[in-house]
């Protein structure tokens, strides 16, 4: 799943996606950290109450076995670095077995810009079309964060709908959510 030949490889070198492992967790974690720290209205999980987590404790975003609803999260590594990464969720109740979730979206802001978002939700989507009863894929995206927006529709998601004051600040500001969707059979 490497690209030495990315246009900012000269830039920033190599970037490898790849699954994450329980070996990547404290990787994990400092870069989950800091993104809520920076980014606040960008999570609904909050920065403190995610700084007192053990690392260990995300091991149940890795695959099913790990026992969350987690399917894989997919890193973005630049050498041994982790810059980028996004988890898929995945209901086993009969009913809505077909869909998946998207959450957890994040890229390093010294990374941002240079496509590794893109790469994450291209490999993503590739290996949720590889599970055949998966139909549906959904995610929620902070209204106005419009170079979100533009690589999910540009992936074929679609606002199905909105949110207003999806999330409180500490501060008391109020933030809306898009709901999205992506048909994988399309």
């Amino acid at each position: 799943m490497s690209d030495s030949n990315d246009s900012d490889s000269a830039n920033v070198g190599a970037i490898t996606l790849r699954l994450l492992t329980e070996g990547d967790l404290v990787a994990y974690k400092a870069l989950r950290d800091a993104m809520l720290a920076r980014h606040e209205q960008a999570f609904t999980s909050d920065a403190e109450t995610e700084r007192a987590r053990e690392a260990a404790s995300y091991r149940v975003r890795l695959h099913p076995q790990a026992g969350g609803k987690s399917l894989f999260t997919l890193g973005a590594w630049r050498g041994e670095q982790l810059v980028g990464a996004l988890t898929c969720e995945h209901e086993n109740r009969k009913k809505v077995q077909h869909i998946a979730h998207l959450i957890g979206m994040m890229v390093d802001d010294r990374f941002r810009g240079r496509g590794i978002g893109k790469r994450l939700l291209q490999q993503a989507l590739a290996l949720l079309r590889r599970e055949p009863r998966l139909e549906t894929v959904t995610l929620s995206v902070t209204a106005g964060n419009q170079s979100a927006i533009a690589v999910y529709r540009q992936a074929g998601f679609t606002r199905y709908g909105h949110l207003p004051r999806a999330i409180r600040l500490s501060d008391g500001r109020y933030y809306a959510k898009d709901l999205m969707s992506l048909d994988l059979r399309a």
